[in-house]
């Protein structure tokens, strides 16, 4: 088969055993970017409410169902489901009724929680508007599944077209891909938040930047461009750390090639450029929309969501908590070293190519810095981290490279002599 069927057998296969697990895999959070989405599709305040409500309800009820049938003590015991879901529904309701009398009212997303916590969602426009669609066309059960399996079968056909631009063979490529579905990138983003959808436009950058260097600028720049705009709505806070990351990897890809005396060459500076203008971009819009401030963010997580009062110093106690958040981790890490050896692995891949391997590593990266900025050790699969994972996705591929092409000949025409077959890089 051509490497195109095989992507979509790959991408199928992927989607069809999600229907395994169609509800349950909401977080508190997901709620309120699906008010957002059928709020944009001109529901009420109370029509949102009910159509969310039901949904995560509907989850929470599927999970005791299945939690129940293989617990050891109760599993002939009664169906919980229906007592699940009417304690949801009154917990719920109770919670949104009451905040809705107390005037919160206004913005796109029901108030499930106090009112400076959902501004912070308020801001974050690009996947409720990614939502949207799906829910008004298939409801909202099978619309944020749909969408959800959507997000993430489009990151690993991203991936197998980043190491195809590479030059990459089509087994490696589509080995990236699989790479993507099965390690927690793919779990990751079939969850209904941000995630999903922050991993495929970081690696729609990376694509760009890939394009950029193998003599296509003009598509790559774009595509940097876009999926920096892009992530401004979708969280701006990773528009910023991206731009950031992309500027100081496209800087050092240009200063090591003038010290070796090369040209630096159009692609790597018009992604440097982009990157500059997006993180530049991104503070200043930010502030012109008055978008919740960092320190806003810090005392949404040091007071747990607004519910003590704020810190007084809230700075001085992000660091003290950064050293403990990243001693545990790091704990944690050599007891269950697989992220840890994964990241080293797809380092040494992408530093074969050490242009390219550079914004690899800047687009990772990415990944500790939202994780720095949010140090919740408790934060369900580590899921701040997750863009991490996009190092060894593409970079164990670029690792064994040299083992597949090892042995492979090809004839040259008209001789009975063989030549090696090599990858410009």
């Amino acid at each position: 088969m051509r490497p195109r069927t095989w992507v979509l057998l790959l991408a199928v296969v992927f989607a069809l055993l999600q229907l395994a697990n169609v509800t349950g895999r909401d977080t508190p959070d997901s709620k309120n970017y699906v008010s957002y989405a059928l709020s944009l599709g001109g529901a009420s305040k109370r029509e949102a409410a009910a159509a969310t409500i039901d949904w995560a309800c509907s989850g929470d009820a599927s999970i005791a169902r299945r939690n129940q049938s293989v617990n050891v003590n109760d599993f002939h015991g009664a169906d919980p489901t229906r007592r699940v879901l009417q304690r949801c529904r009154t917990s719920e309701w109770g919670v949104v009724e009451r905040r809705m009398a107390a005037g919160q009212t206004t913005g796109h997303t029901v108030p499930f929680m106090p009112a400076r916590f959902m501004r912070i969602f308020e801001v974050r426009p690009g996947y409720p508007a990614f939502l949207l669609p799906f829910v008004t066309v298939l409801g909202v059960t099978w619309g944020v599944w749909l969408a959800s399996v959507a997000v993430a079968v489009a990151g690993g056909i991203l991936v197998f077209l980043i190491l195809r631009t590479l030059s990459v063979s089509a087994p490696l490529a589509l080995t990236g891909q699989a790479l993507y579905y099965v390690l927690p990138c793919g779990t990751t983003a079939m969850r209904p938040m941000t995630e999903g959808l922050m991993l495929a436009l970081t690696l729609t950058a990376v694509w760009g930047c890939a394009l950029s260097l193998t003599g296509r600028p003009r598509p790559g720049t774009a595509l940097v461009g876009g999926a920096l705009l892009a992530l401004f709505t979708v969280k701006h806070s990773q528009s910023l750390f991206l731009g950031l990351c992309v500027a100081a990897a496209g800087t050092a890809v240009a200063v090591r090639r003038r010290r070796r005396g090369r040209v630096r060459g159009r692609g790597v500076v018009a992604v440097t450029a982009a990157g500059c203008c997006a993180a530049l971009g991104t503070v200043l819009l930010a502030r012109l929309l008055h978008y919740p401030s960092e320190t806003e963010s810090l005392q949404d997580l040091l007071t747990g969501h607004f519910s003590r009062p704020d810190r007084a110093h809230p700075w001085a106690e992000l660091l003290h908590l950064e050293g403990n958040f990243w001693l545990e981790w790091a704990r944690r890490q050599l007891r269950d070293p697989l992220f840890a050896v994964a990241l080293a692995a797809g380092a040494w891949g992408a530093l074969r190519r050490p242009a390219f391997g550079t914004f690899l590593l800047a687009a990772a990266f990415t990944g500790i810095l939202t994780q720095a900025g949010h140090p919740d050790i408790n934060i369900w699969g580590e899921r701040l981290i997750v863009l991490a994972w996009v190092l060894p996705v593409v970079g164990l591929p670029l690792l064994l490279e040299p083992v597949s092409l090892r042995g492979l000949a090809l004839p040259a025409q008209g001789h009975g002599e063989r030549r090696d077959v090599r990858v410009t890089r």
